[in-house]
């Protein structure tokens, strides 16, 4: 299979602060090593970049308290390796072309809830930004790397 001939699904992300300027990370119940990352996914057809965000955070985290602080001018994109093209997005897509946004989390802890209608994640915690690139997926580093650089323009 040609995965070079794949389109990139087209996705949203979010970063998630909470009072201290720590950055939420969840642990995907489908890869049992140790990485984290933050909440992201599809955008459904008709459906503003905002919009996707905010039900992509809710369905994965049941988080519907947050400001938004930014949006991230432009798109970020990474590839799948090889060996997960053709198991993710039933092999349609060979990577993500993702809108992100920055937020701040402004309800009480209790609400996030990872036990959603169709969970994806099994742990969550915060951590400093610094930490991002060192916790995600190896195919998503230079991603998480480019954010960070954002995100360190809008807290610092």
């Amino acid at each position: 299979m040609n995965n070079k001939k794949l389109p990139m699904r087209n996705g949203v992300g979010v970063i998630i602060l909470n009072k201290n300027n720590q950055v939420f990370v969840a642990k995907r119940k489908d890869n049992q090593v140790d990485r984290w990352q933050m909440p992201q996914g599809g955008v459904n057809s008709g459906e503003s970049y905002l919009s996707a965000m905010k039900r992509e955070l809710f369905e994965e985290t049941s988080i519907k308290s947050i400001k938004l602080l930014k949006e991230i001018d432009g798109f970020f994109e990474y590839e799948l390796p090889d060996n997960l093209v053709g198991i993710i997005w039933r092999g349609k897509f060979k990577g993500q072309k993702q809108k992100w946004f920055i937020v701040k989390f402004i309800g009480n802890e209790k609400e996030i809830n990872l036990k959603t209608k169709y969970p994806e994640f099994i742990d969550w915690k915060w951590i400093m930004p610094d930490e991002l690139p060192n916790v995600i997926v190896d195919f998503k580093r230079n991603l998480y790397l480019s954010l960070l650089v954002k995100l360190k323009e809008l807290i610092d």
